[in-house]
Order: C-alpha cells, then structure tokens, then sequence
C-alpha cells in the first residue's frame, strides 16, 4: 500500500512537500541516504570495452612483436657478441659488446661502402624523383594513348628483379651488349660498364633508376590529381607561364606528397642488393660495394659466413633510416604548426 507523509522541517513544521514511497518497496525514512549504485555491474560494463579493445590490437602487437622487434633484437644480439658457424648452432657466442662496431667504422673497406652508399641513393632517388614529376606532369593533361603510356612506364615496376638487372647485366656487356653497340655507331669506343672500377657503380645507378622511375610516377601523379584545376586556369587567366604554373602552384602543393616519396625511395635504396649483386657482385674489388652489400656479402657471399660484422653494418643501416626518417617527421609537425 502507498504510504504518504508531510515532509517536516526541523521545528516540527510541514513544509506541503509529501515524500512518496514506490509501490511494492517497504516505508523509508525522509532523510535516509539514497541507494548506492551497483558498483560490479558498472565496472562490467567498463570492463567489457577495454577487453573488445585489446582482442582487437593483439593482431597488431603479434604482427609487430614478430615480424618487427624480435627480428631487431636479434640483429642487436648479432652485433654484440661473436656469431661463428659453430657459436650460432651451439649457442654460446662470445660477448664482445662494440667491438663489432669499432671493427668496422675503422675498417679500410667502410670508408668506400659509405661513399657508394650516399653517392648510390642520393643520385637514385634524385634522377628517379626529377623524372617521375616530369613524366607526371606530362601524363596530367590527358590526352589521347596516355593510358596506354602510362601502364607501359609501370613495366620495369612489375618485372621481377632478377629478371630487370640481368636485362641491364646484358645490355651493358662490354663485348656484345647493345648500349655498346649504339655508342660505337656514334664513333665512342668500348666502355667495360660492369668491369671496370670507374664505370660499375655507375651502371648499378643507371639501372637502379630505371627501376624506381614507376613508383615515382605513380605516386606523383596520383598526387597532382589533387590539386584543383581551378587554380591552373586562374593562373592561366592572370597570364601566368606554364613554368610559372609549375613553380608557383604545383611544386608547393605537391611538397607533402613529394616529402614521403623521398623518404620511401631513401628507405628503399639504402637496402638495395639484388640489383648490385646481380651486376656486379660490389666489385670490381669494392669499387661498387655499399653497406647493404657489404652486409650481404659478410653474411652469405663469401661461403664463410660472419654473421656479426654483417648484422653490425645491417644495424648502421637501420640507425641511418631512423635519422632520415625523424628529420621527415620533425619537418612535417614543424610545417603543420606553422
């Protein structure tokens, strides 16, 4: 049964107000404290979230763990103590902390293997940045076969590696390889591209451009179909030149793009090895050997494998992508908050 009472002040007095009881809940006093929430059933419910949340990452942190920090610790490993044939099937390597490193910083061959190296991915990734804009530029007007030309750029992008650097190995032979053949038409005598220690590193960056000239052009193009085209005839309409339209509008709208295919191409190039080894195997001597060769070769080249002195390079290389790609990252949030 409902039961009413006149809620009283505290001399006794009614103020009108009538506390109620709900049906079916025995009397309770006015000024008995309210109900405390149901505390484990809320912490369920926060429960439950937190538990989607993480069922959902694990597939990340898994892929991560193994694919990424364990293969890294390994290397790491690698470096500090001395991995023989033996030591790393029986598992008892010598701890030698950095003098790996000291080892090859001061070797003779360290000294050239970095020189190829900037000298190998700072010309690559120039040459195949300045032609794949251009080839994008070019492809942005549409016209007639554009399609057709561009899926034929995208060639050297699709064929295996191995089958593009023994290409360029032929092409580039000294006694029947047609690059010769048509310089010797123009009266230029014999070059022995892959042979001679002033020509192979160069024919290494010849072929390792024509590779990255595709991924260039993709990314860029797919770039320049971003910018508005209003903008190009307002331009055309203040009498500005086609150079002018270049410069003033698409080469700064283009600077995020342009800034992370820069960054992948430096990535990709400092890693390169089949295309070298292919060719020419680093030599002749060391005169096309880069750091991700020289690695190579320490660790599977030569039929005495040092697995240490290659992951120590290999390490070298990491730490100079991470400079790389921290200085793209303090630019980027440097250019967004200005």
């Amino acid at each position: 049964m409902r039961s009413t009472s006149p809620k009283t002040s505290g001399d006794g007095a009614s103020d009108g107000r009538v506390a109620t009881t709900p049906p079916g809940q025995p009397d309770r006093p006015a000024n008995a404290p309210p109900d405390a929430p149901a505390a484990p059933a809320r912490r369920s419910r926060l429960r439950e979230p937190r538990w989607a949340a993480f069922a959902f990452i694990a597939p990340l942190l898994a892929y991560l763990t193994i694919f990424y920090a364990y293969p890294l610790y390994r290397n790491i490993e690698l470096s500090l103590h001395d991995y023989t044939p033996r030591a790393f099937v029986m598992g008892n390597p010598e701890f030698l902390g950095l003098a790996n490193y000291v080892d090859v910083v001061t070797s003779d061959a360290f000294g050239l293997a970095l020189r190829n190296t900037a000298l190998f991915t700072f010309v690559s990734i120039a040459a195949q940045y300045t032609i794949g804009l251009a080839l994008a530029v070019f492809f942005h007007d549409n016209f007639r076969l554009s399609g057709l030309l561009r899926g034929m750029f995208l060639i050297p992008w699709l064929l295996p590696l191995i089958v593009s650097a023994s290409t360029w190995s032929w092409m580039l032979n000294s006694e029947n390889g047609i690059v010769n053949s048509v310089l010797e038409s123009f009266g230029i005598g014999q070059i022995n591209w892959l042979t001679s220690p002033d020509w192979a590193l160069t024919s290494v960056i010849i072929a390792n451009i024509w590779l990255g000239i595709p991924f260039n052009l993709v990314i860029l193009y797919a770039g320049l179909q971003n910018i508005s085209k209003d903008l190009y005839e307002a331009a055309a309409l203040d009498g500005a030149t086609v150079w002018q339209r270049f410069w003033r509008i698409t080469f700064p709208l283009l600077r995020p793009v342009s800034a992370v295919t820069l960054l992948l191409g430096l990535i990709y190039t400092l890693k390169v090895v089949d295309v070298i080894w292919i060719m020419t195997t680093g030599g002749p001597g060391n005169s096309s050997t880069t750091l991700a060769i020289w690695s190579y070769r320490e660790a599977f080249g030569t039929g005495q494998p040092e697995f240490s002195p290659a992951a120590t390079v290999g390490n070298l290389l990491i730490v100079i992508a991470l400079v790389f790609g921290s200085v793209h990252l303090y630019l980027q949030r440097r250019q967004e908050r200005t």
